[in-house]
């Protein structure tokens, strides 16, 4: 009977090669059918157009309250919006440079950590309103106030004045809790609660103070995307590396998989943010022309929806990403501009400032009081009688 020798190095590399081809079928994404692209192509729609229509009338709110309170609010002036495609082009690039440098697990580690922080005290600031309708009238409530200042005597200057209480904190603690879980679990569903919570924090709070502002600046981003997309790969790689919540997500393969599915249809943010603080704009613009008609901010918002839609579309059709921007930025100006002329509005509509300048309030104040002494003179003169 003859001796049979079997030689480990080939069983070790076989089972080496069937684990490795089990891991790879196990986490290799499963082509999306028709009905999962359509379920993560409406989701994608739904979360978008959420953050913009609360955020828009949250906005509105925000400005009446900062006007009551007498707040400066900071202006975003028109060289500014002009300067920002460059400055976000500097910025995108330079996160392109560090991805290809350094170690991707270390850097998103970093930004981890960060947009951790970041995205619960947003979270926090959206359950407020909420909670506190729901925490009952005998919740022990107390007030604190939090100051850090730098300086001096006259010269001293403040850093940090926040003041809040107990139900502030209920809320950080509930917000904290997603945050664990998405420090825990980076699961897609906890990544859009805090992308949805950014978006709307967003638009909420960066106010455009006129609407020529708001066509500069997303004329400008409209050639920083297509230029990033189509231009070169930058923007798609940073995109695909960066592990943050700055972007939505949803899975074409959820019908198959459930929640554990990965094969994800993606928005950025800023696909959201950029067009929703433009349609806030006119949103503010409808109320400070009209307590219930909202002509405005209708024809931008159903224009906002059309746009996102001929995205997906032509995305869905030429299997390539697209630049957002390329077709929301036309339908979010164009049609509101088109809405003016129709109804003749279109001069009163540009010349709207959210907030006055000082300067402008003088000219139309020293107006005002031209017309009240010519109005004063010629009532003194005397009549002469027939």
């Amino acid at each position: 009977m003859a001796d049979t020798t079997i030689d480990e190095s080939n069983v070790v590399a076989d089972l080496n090669q069937t684990l490795n081809e089990t891991v790879a079928n196990a986490t290799a994404k499963i082509p999306a059918t028709p009905e999962g692209m359509a379920v993560a192509y409406g989701g994608l729609v739904i979360m978008a157009l959420l953050p913009i229509f609360f955020g828009a009338f949250r906005s509105v709110k925000y400005q009446k309250e900062q006007k009551e309170n007498g707040e400066v609010p900071e202006i975003m002036s028109e060289k500014d919006a002009a300067m920002f495609p460059l400055i976000a082009s500097a910025t995108l690039f330079g996160i392109y440079v560090v991805f290809q440098i350094f170690s991707k697990d270390y850097i998103n580690l970093l930004l981890t950590v960060y947009f951790f922080f970041l995205g619960v005290l947003a979270l926090a600031h959206i359950f407020s309103p909420v909670m506190r309708k729901l925490l009952p009238a005998a919740f022990p409530n107390e007030t604190y106030h939090l100051i850090f200042t730098k300086g001096k005597a006259d010269k001293k200057e403040d850093l940090v004045n926040y003041e809040f209480d107990n139900k502030d904190l209920v809320c950080l603690g509930l917000a904290g809790l997603f945050g664990v879980w998405y420090l825990m679990k980076k699961h897609w569903v906890a990544n859009n609660i805090f992308g949805l919570a950014f978006a709307l924090n967003g638009v909420e709070f960066l106010q455009l103070n006129t609407v020529m502002t708001g066509c500069i600046l997303l004329g400008g981003l409209f050639i920083y995307d297509i230029f990033w997309v189509f231009g070169t790969n930058v923007m798609v790689t940073v995109a695909k590396s960066f592990e943050a919540p700055i972007k939505l997500v949803f899975p074409q393969d959820i019908l198959d998989n459930g929640f554990d599915a990965n094969n994800f249809a993606m928005l950025g943010l800023g696909d959201i943010v950029i067009p929703g603080i433009f349609i806030a704009l006119l949103l503010r613009y409808d109320v400070s022309k009209s307590k219930s008609s909202r002509v405005y901010f209708t024809a931008s918002f159903l224009a906002y929806i059309l746009g996102l839609l001929t995205t997906i579309g032509i995305m869905h059709f030429f299997k390539h990403a697209q630049p957002a921007l390329l077709y929301l930025v036309p339908a979010c100006i164009g049609v509101p501009i088109i809405v003016a002329l129709i109804r003749g509005e279109i001069r009163d509509l540009l010349k709207y400032e959210d907030n006055p300048s000082k300067e402008g309030d003088e000219k139309v104040s020293k107006a005002t009081d031209g017309e009240d002494d010519k109005t004063s003179s010629k009532d003194s003169e005397p009549k002469k009688s027939k």
